[in-house]
């Protein structure tokens, strides 16, 4: 798919001027710009929905094609920013739960110590 969008060197039309398939990668997903992933694959959308409903005979054109290459370019880094925002996300709650585990485990830790008695404590020390 990439291979085939690079040779043909595809452009996609947005608020801000044509970008290019390497330009996509760099896009936000959505904005209120106007600019964004979502919007480019909106208008794909439409312009394929447009263009099927032209003949239920004609052949596939060259331009449908295209446009159909261009869609699942778009809808492709689209699920692929998706799943890294996902991933991404579940890192970070990771993190935070090891963190409060970690925290937990410290305080357990200062509880047990605070128990012993003098003299394990004076031993301990000793070790040190």
């Amino acid at each position: 798919m990439f291979e085939k969008a690079t040779k043909k060197k595809l452009r996609f039309n947005t608020k801000a001027g044509d970008v290019t398939v390497e330009d996509l990668w760099d896009m936000p997903l959505t904005a209120s710009t106007g600019f964004s992933l979502d919007d480019v694959a909106i208008d794909l959308s439409r312009q394929l929905k447009a263009r099927e409903e032209e003949s239920f005979v004609a052949k596939r054109t060259n331009a449908n094609t295209i446009l159909a290459l261009k869609f699942d370019v778009v809808k492709h880094i689209i699920a692929v920013k998706l799943e890294e925002e996902d991933i991404a996300k579940n890192r970070v709650l990771a993190k935070a739960k090891k963190e409060k585990i970690l925290s937990i485990l410290a305080e357990k830790k200062d509880a047990s110590l605070k128990d012993m008695s003098p003299e394990d404590l004076e031993k301990m020390l000793e070790e040190l």
